[in-house]
């Protein structure tokens, strides 16, 4: 059973596509596991509000009023890496260079 993962993202929305729409990324994912790994990436990208997971259906947004994205793990596959989009901190690049 899929699962989508669903967010708004703040940059794009509003103009270009989504020109007085909101703009919503939906990500199709094939397990829990991926949802977790997709919606935590997306959390660490701080144009992306309103992250929900959804299990059943596919979410709707009407297209009067949102731009929706569709994806899936064959076009987005950096979103499936866990910690991708993670920025490391000046004392994580410190305690790493001094580990190796």
């Amino acid at each position: 059973m899929p699962y989508w993962v669903s967010m708004t993202d703040k940059f794009m929305s509003g103009w270009g596509m989504a020109n007085n729409k909101i703009n919503k990324l939906v990500i199709e994912c094939e397990t829990l596991t991926e949802t977790i790994i997709v919606s935590d990436n997306a959390r660490e990208r701080k144009e992306m509000i309103r992250i929900f997971i959804h299990r059943h259906k596919k979410p709707y947004y009407n297209p009067n009023r949102y731009f929706v994205s569709e994806h899936k793990k064959t076009d987005y596959d950096c979103w499936f890496i866990p910690g991708y989009f993670h920025k490391e901190t000046v004392k994580e690049k410190i305690k790493k260079a001094n580990n190796s």
